[in-house]
């Protein structure tokens, strides 16, 4: 089945009684604006006839002043129905936006900036507010309100003057055509570039310390600068665009009235028309300016909307490479992982990858077992995990959990039975309290007696003291990223986060590789403890770390080479074997150091 293209409609159909709503507010406001002039030529040829009294003033003056009574509701009334409209459009729009970026896979974001996609959630999005709120305003009075004075001109004064004038606007018609065609392109190009220098804004704050510490800042600036450059020149081409258009809308207007001045004032004395209508005539030749202009801003409003809209929409036509199973919340409660895992012939390789990281490859992990994984860099450690949370789907062999397949389970369940610690812990810039609660489905400000259960997971990972150190103990607001704490405290807050969710499966990719021996020997034993009857996977550099684990097993470049009890792998005197001599050695080395100091 084809799938439908992202469309606009269904936003602007959501909100369709009030589009027109304001457009018959529009309408009137514009119906009553074509009845002022008339009114002003009436006065003037009334009293230069002598036929009017001060009755006939009051009563026109009255006209007046009800026509000026209705615009001014009308408009408000515009503005609050269409400009409304428009705001709710956006904010749905940005709603939507950002729940089908939460649903996409992880490779999408390996491959697209955070600055590119903050400018969507920016720019772009408010360039299409503004074409389905005042680009509809004036697309109405460009079109209609032309149409409208037209027809005033022709009716209350006289067809062959107004031809005369009209004649020259024709070509606003068709410079109107050629300007939106390279205006569209001008406003795709800025676009970019606008993503581009908001991407490098982005990378260059989150990574100042490292610019610091490599003392890059001029190189940083430079490349800034030329980012900034090119902004600067793409923003230059749209606005010598605009300045190019709208002095020759002024010039074909100026030619329209010089027109109307020659032929109309020649009429007068000819006594063709009354100098009330003459002066009626140039009013509604000024009427037309407006819509003139609003022609040049309806095509820069729409180039540039469309230019975002094909952003936009090239979110949305981005699918999850993983499938999940919708279930109502009632199914969800229903299904739960008891903690056993297989991998059966497994064999994956990465998307964008050439060669696979893990090969033919089949482990047992019984329910309630502690299995470590020990294995040099690159030999496929990590991307166990990516497989058992379902960032990434296996093609050849399987992964199985409690016997049956994983993607037979809903990716919420997976989620919240699967407990992970990543190797780059993440932390919100929120409260300490927060950060650890993350995991749960509930939030503290609705039930705070959870606070109990936060400080027993911080005891758990060794963190509590540290935190009741800080002048707001569990209050105390972490910067971007945890960048307040040190490396061991933001491990020790993830372990606490994943601790207090008491999943059935708890994954710990390299979590403790900033936690010294004696901090770590403490958190294992807490583990040890408290994992009973649950699956944990240790997966880690150090012996130290995979010691009281009840199986390890060692990778080789994607491949299961070793697997045995800690005493089993030492017995065999292979690659695990090397490595706790190797830090053993190392460890006696840095005691000997020590001691002398």
């Amino acid at each position: 089945m084809e799938q439908k293209a992202y469309s606009l409609t269904p936003y602007l159909l959501r909100h369709k009684g009030y589009y027109i709503t304001g457009i018959l507010l529009l309408l009137a406001v514009d119906l009553s604006s074509l009845y002022i002039p008339q009114f002003t030529g009436n006065l003037i040829d009334g009293l230069a006839g002598g036929n009017f009294g001060m009755e006939q003033v009051r009563l026109i003056l009255l006209k007046i002043l009800a026509v000026g009574l209705i615009m001014m509701a009308g408009r408000f009334g515009w503005r609050y129905f269409i400009v409304g409209a428009s705001r709710k459009v956006e904010y749905e729009m940005r709603n939507d936006m950002f729940r089908h970026l939460e649903s996409l896979s992880t490779s999408y974001f390996n491959t697209h900036k955070t600055g590119n996609l903050m400018a969507y959630f920016t720019n772009d999005l408010e360039a299409v507010r503004m074409a389905t709120g005042f680009a509809v305003i004036t697309v109405f009075d460009a079109v209609v309100m032309t149409l409208m004075v037209l027809g005033k001109m022709i009716l209350y004064v006289d067809m062959k003057l107004t031809a005369c004038a009209f004649i020259p606007l024709i070509l606003v018609a068709i410079g109107c055509y050629y300007f939106n065609i390279y205006m569209e392109k001008c406003q795709e190009q800025r676009q970019d570039a606008f993503s581009l220098l908001s991407d490098r804004v982005q990378e260059s704050i989150t990574g100042i310390r490292t610019v610091k510490a490599f003392v890059q800042e001029e190189k940083d600036f430079g490349e800034f600068e030329r980012i900034s450059a090119d902004n600067m020149k793409k923003n230059l081409a749209v606005v010598k665009l605009r300045a190019i258009f709208g002095p020759a809308l002024d010039a074909v207007t100026g030619i329209s009235i010089l027109i109307a001045l020659l032929i109309g004032g020649k009429m007068v004395l000819a006594g063709e028309i009354s100098i009330g209508k003459f002066v009626a005539f140039n009013s509604y030749i000024g009427m037309l300016v407006w819509p003139l202009i609003a022609c040049g801003d309806c095509i820069n409003t729409f180039s540039q909307a469309a230019a975002a809209f094909r952003r936009i929409a090239s979110i949305f036509e981005e699918k999850p490479d993983i499938i999940d199973k919708a279930l109502s919340e009632g199914e969800l409660k229903n299904i739960k992982i008891q903690g056993s895992i297989r991998f059966n012939h497994l064999t994956f390789q990465y998307p964008d990858g050439t060669e696979p990281v893990l090969c033919d490859l089949s482990l047992d992990i019984r329910q309630g077992e502690m299995l470590g994984i020990l294995g040099r860099t690159g030999s496929g450690k990590s991307s166990l995990a990516d497989l058992l949370l379902r960032i990434y789907d296996c093609k050849e062999g399987s992964l199985l959990i409690d016997g049956k397949n994983i993607t037979e389970y809903p990716l919420a369940v997976l989620h919240r039975d699967v407990a992970y610690v990543p190797q780059d812990n993440f932390l919100f810039s929120d409260t300490l309290e927060e950060n650890i609660a993350f995991g749960l489905s509930e939030r503290i400000t609705d039930r705070p007696e959870l606070r109990k259960s936060i400080r027993q997971a911080a005891k758990d990972a060794c963190i509590h003291d540290n935190i009741m150190e800080f002048p707001d103990e569990y209050m105390t607001v972490v910067g971007e990223r945890g960048v307040t704490l040190s490396g061991g405290q933001k491990q020790r807050s993830s372990i606490a986060r994943a601790l207090l969710m008491d999943a059935p499966i708890l994954i710990l990719d390299d979590a403790m590789s900033a936690v010294d021996t004696d901090t770590e020997e403490k958190i294992l034993e807490n583990l040890v403890s408290l994992r009973k009857g649950k699956t944990t996977i240790l997966i880690a550099h150090r012996i130290s770390t995979l010691r009281k684990a009840d199986h390890v097993a060692v990778l080789t470049d994607g491949t299961l080479t070793e697997y045995g009890t800690h005493e089993e792998l030492l017995a065999n005197k292979g690659f695990y074997a090397h490595i706790y001599e190797k830090q053993q050695l190392e460890k006696g080395l840095e005691e000997e150091q020590n001691e002398n100091s």
